[in-house]
């Protein structure tokens, strides 16, 4: 039965690597859905590990089943495809409890930098609803019995407060809009406006090679010919610059090229990265290297998204300290003025 929820990260991470120790210990894939399926009680994974079960015991393979369910993404499956017409089920479980708990850290680490600026917006809004509510309009009552001049003063700060409310606000709605969009598959008109802003755009940049490295080393792994891998790798970027980049890689390659020329040529890697590819593949190490460079864009994406919150920090303290500031002054000019002529 398909089910619409998926299972998340760290439930594939899990299953993968339960289904890769059993595999090795040479446990049959239906007995290692059913003893799963005993550990397993609740949530998704457990209703549709029993369907699992029951489509390997009518002959089915791990992949149909897994395609049954609902709950597993595109990479998974395909991989699992790879796994078992090649023989290397064992491996690519192996490599699916990898690549997902790296996806997870990746995640965790974009929500982070989602939260943070969200909750800064947030104070921002609630600080200047409480002036707009509360601080001017005591402010406002004292200044009209006292004086009439300092009536230009309060308009100031009631014009600033609500011009910074309105453009919070406003970001607020963007970022629903641009939620929702992303949500009900908008996924690509989303990233393209994300793109404008550079740093983003290096992210998911490298997310997309990220994600075609794991896929293109894992077909390696598999036994597959270097353009096989990448026509299937290809597919799984999800990220249309990094897939254009990999088209014209392909297009060398039928050419006689191998992948390192054509990946240098397209500048698919930085250059530190992109030089380590030759060597390797001259050497028949190209496995290796290629897990090296997994781990090197996973903690470039980390690094870019900790450099983007960095940036983003200061920015939005500055605004909230700056337009306080601006609020204050406007506030205590004109009291100031009345103490400098009682003087």
């Amino acid at each position: 039965m398909k089910r619409t929820e998926q299972l998340d990260e760290l439930g594939i991470s899990a299953f993968a690597e339960s289904m890769a120790m059993m595999i090795q210990s040479g446990v049959t894939t239906e007995e290692a859905l059913l003893l799963l399926r005993q550990d397993n009680h609740e949530g998704i994974l457990a209703s549709a590990l029993e369907d699992m079960a029951k489509d390997s015991e009518e002959g089915k393979s791990l992949f149909e089943a897994m395609s049954n369910t609902g709950i597993f993404p595109k990479y998974a499956l395909e991989m699992v495809k790879a796994g078992e017409s090649t023989g290397g089920l064992e491996n690519v479980m192996r490599h699916l409890a990898d690549y997902y708990q790296n996806q997870k850290e990746v995640n965790d680490k974009l929500r982070s930098s989602i939260l943070y600026p969200a909750s800064m917006i947030a104070m921002i809004i609630v600080v200047l609803i409480i002036v707009l509510a509360m601080v001017l309009p005591a402010f406002q009552n004292v200044y009209t019995n006292l004086s009439a001049a300092s009536a230009g003063y309060i308009r100031f700060a009631y014009a600033l407060c609500i011009t910074l409310l309105v453009i919070m606000v406003l970001i607020v709605a963007l970022a629903l809009i641009g939620l929702y969009l992303y949500r009900n598959g908008k996924k690509s008109m989303v990233e393209k406006w994300l793109r404008k802003i550079p740093l983003v755009a290096n992210i998911l940049d490298d997310m997309g090679t990220f994600r075609f490295t794991s896929a293109f080393e894992m077909y390696l792994s598999s036994g597959e010919m270097q353009d096989n891998a990448l026509a299937e790798s290809m597919e799984l970027t999800d990220c249309p610059e990094v897939e254009e980049k990999l088209k014209k890689c392909a297009a060398h390659m039928e050419e006689g090229h191998g992948f390192a020329y054509a990946a240098n040529k397209e500048e698919l890697y930085e250059a530190i990265y992109g030089r380590m590819l030759v060597p390797a593949e001259r050497s028949g190490n190209m496995s290796e290297i290629l897990e090296r460079l997994i781990g090197l864009l996973k903690a470039d994406i980390s690094n870019s998204v900790t450099r983007l919150i960095n940036t983003v920090e200061p920015l939005l303290s500055g605004i909230l300290m700056i337009s306080i500031g601006l609020i204050l002054i406007s506030l205590m000019l004109p009291l100031i003025g009345m103490m400098n002529s009682i003087g």
